[in-house]
């Protein structure tokens, strides 16, 4: 296969200095860039697709002396992100499309689109290391924790690895600036990227807005208040439809009590959110479903650190991996805000083992 590396540019700086690094070691690097959701006709910086963003990944290109094009990938995207993403919204879970589109997008779909141009590699400007290890490619955290994205790429499997590469894993976002600007890319000062780069306004909006708009692929939107419940099941008031709350969430929920109260659980079938005290929100454990390995699965239970949210230090428990395809985390301490739609990846010291996604807090 090809050793031509293709380049993710987004129109930021970190894309944009993997492709300034890679295309002083060869002149034939690509740089592809994807219209995932289009907003080609706005001109705004940090959304995805904006008009800006794309011309800036051309002209960027042009400054590294390579080849650029852009891919049409908005179809795939509204069906393997956006959809999901409205759908988990609307059955009460709390959904990553980050990790979806790193899953389906830009290590399934683009690797492929970079093959049927002659690229037999792909570069991103993820902050995440790769290692061959032992017994196959490894998935590590980037050298800078406060960077580090590894949480969304657990999905990954070993041919994806082996065909990708994180240049800025080693570095820290002063010295990719300094870089940017020490090759005069004119990107160098750029902002950070938005997180849901689909999402302009309130995501309860949009799912709304979305929902709306095709009924065909969604449920329709329920209209009425949810009920707000104590673990008891007592009705403490009505507040607004169950979707827009998340496990975890204390504002917004318009009650009076002698102590803060949280969302514990969104029951959509009932259209009922149940709340209660911080202590309520510890859970011992987890049920997870489609675990995934990154590496050879381990024979039953293993030790790891296990984070549940982006930003969780992470907690050491035990994971049990069952053959169907579920998985059951114990925690060394309680934890919480266990929230369904969310991930639990597990790590040993800085390689991710792989992980699963959050069915339900032990016990829920």
């Amino acid at each position: 296969m090809s050793e031509r590396v293709a380049v993710a540019m987004s129109g930021g700086v970190d894309s944009s200095v993997v492709a300034w690094l890679l295309s002083r070691e060869d002149p034939s690097v690509l740089g592809l860039s994807m219209l995932l959701w289009d907003r080609s006709q706005e001109a705004t910086h940090g959304r995805c697709c904006g008009a800006l963003d794309l011309g800036d990944a051309r002209r960027v290109a042009e400054q590294c002396g390579i080849a650029h094009y852009t891919l049409k990938m908005d179809d795939d995207f509204r069906r393997l992100v956006v959809d999901p993403f409205v759908d988990d919204y609307l059955a009460g879970r709390t959904p990553i499309p980050c990790t979806r589109c790193n899953t389906f997008i830009k290590f399934d779909l683009f690797v492929e689109r970079a093959r049927a141009m002659g690229a037999g590699t792909i570069a991103t400007g993820h902050y995440a290391r790769i290692v061959e290890g032992p017994d196959g490619w490894e998935l590590h955290q980037a050298r800078t924790v406060g960077k580090d994205q590894s949480y969304y790429l657990f999905e990954l499997t070993q041919e994806q690895l082996a065909v990708s590469r994180f240049p800025l894993g080693d570095m820290d976002k002063e010295r990719v600036r300094e870089l940017a600007r020490e090759a005069g890319l004119l990107v160098a000062e750029k902002g950070e990227s938005m997180e849901l780069c689909f999402v302009d306004g309130g995501v309860r909006e949009f799912v709304e807005e979305q929902a709306a708009a095709a009924p065909e692929r969604f449920p329709e939107p329920v209209a009425a208040g949810s009920s707000l419940v104590d673990s008891d099941g007592s009705e403490l008031g009505r507040g607004e439809p169950y979707y827009r709350y998340t496990v975890g969430q204390r504002r917004g929920l318009g009650l009076t009590s002698p102590s803060p109260l949280y969302v514990l659980a969104v029951e959509p079938e009932a259209n009922q959110v149940v709340v209660g005290r911080s202590e309520e929100l510890l859970a011992p454990g987890l049920l997870g479903e489609r675990l995934h390995w990154i590496g050879p699965p381990p024979e039953g239970s293993i030790e790891a650190t296990v984070r549940i949210r982006s930003r969780h230090p992470g907690v050491r428990s035990r994971v049990t991996g069952h053959a169907d395809g579920t998985a059951t985390v114990e925690f060394s301490e309680p934890q919480r805000g266990v929230a369904p739609g969310q991930a639990a990846v597990f790590y040993d010291g800085s390689r991710v083992l792989g992980g699963c996604w959050i069915r339900s807090a032990s016990g829920a």
